[in-house]
C-alpha cells in the first residue's frame, strides 16, 4: 500500500507539473503556492509553508522566485515590523485562473476517469484523516 501511496503521488505529481509546464510555462510547486497566497487572508511564509508541509526556509525561497518572476509581492505587516503579507500580483492572478483551470482540468480526469465520486469522496477523507494523525 505505501508503495502504490508514493509511486501514485510522484506520478500524479509529474503529470501535473509536465502539463502545467507544457500550457502555462510554470510549475505545480508554483502553483500551489499561488494557491496559499490567493486564499489566506494575511498570508505570510510562514503560513505558505503549514499549508504544503514545507519548512519555512523553502516556502521563503519559492516566495522569493515567485516575487522576482512578478507574480507576487511582500507588504510590510500592518503589526509586525519583522514580516511580510504576500499578495498576488495581476500577473500572479493570471497565472493562478489560466493554471488552476488546467490543474482542474487535468486532475478531473487523472482522478474522475478512474473513480467514481463516492470512491473519490471517501479518498479524500481518507488522506484528511491520515494528514490529520500525523499533523504536528
Amino acid at each position: 500500500m505505501f508503495d502504490d501511496l508514493i509511486r501514485f503521488e510522484t506520478i500524479l505529481w509529474n503529470t501535473l507539473d509536465a502539463r502545467l509546464r507544457a500550457e502555462c510555462d510554470t510549475t505545480l510547486g508554483s502553483l500551489n503556492i499561488l494557491m496559499v497566497i490567493d486564499t489566506t487572508p494575511d498570508c505570510r511564509v510562514q503560513e505558505v509553508a503549514g499549508a504544503l508541509a514545507i519548512t519555512v526556509g523553502g516556502a521563503s525561497q519559492s516566495v522569493d522566485r515567485l516575487e522576482r518572476a512578478g507574480l507576487c509581492i511582500r507588504t510590510p505587516h500592518p503589526r509586525n515590523r519583522r514580516s511580510s503579507i504576500l499578495r498576488l500580483t495581476v500577473a500572479g492572478d493570471k497565472v493562478l485562473a489560466r493554471a488552476g483551470a488546467v490543474f482542474d482540468r487535468h486532475l478531473a480526469t487523472l482522478l474522475g476517469d478512474p473513480l467514481s465520486a463516492a470512491q473519490r469522496d471517501q479518498l479524500g477523507a481518507t488522506l484528511k484523516t491520515l494528514r490529520a494523525s500525523i499533523s504536528d
